[in-house]
């Protein structure tokens, strides 16, 4: 299959084959076809449990429940905390 890809896109895959984490642009395109695949598979998998937060958060803004600024950064920080901590290798 022969595909045609932008420059600057071209430009951005050269650039992480160049760095090393890929051998080829290949291996490169076929890193990131397969990451898509498995991140829609997610995704649709996961449509009705989105779709319920997302109206949960919705509702609860409606009613004035919103948190302020410093309470999303402290909350976003945490997440972030936790995250990386399940992310650190044995």
């Amino acid at each position: 299959m022969a595909i045609q890809i932008r420059p600057e896109l071209e430009a951005l895959i050269e650039k992480d084959v160049a760095r090393g984490p890929y051998r080829s642009a290949a291996e490169f395109v076929e890193e990131a076809v397969q990451r898509l695949q498995a991140d829609e598979e997610w995704l649709a998998g996961n449509r009705e449990e989105i779709a319920a937060k997302i109206e949960e958060g919705w509702a609860s803004a409606e009613r004035g429940d919103l948190m302020d600024e410093d309470e999303v950064r402290r909350d976003l920080e945490e997440k972030k905390r936790a995250w990386r901590a399940t992310r650190r290798p044995a």
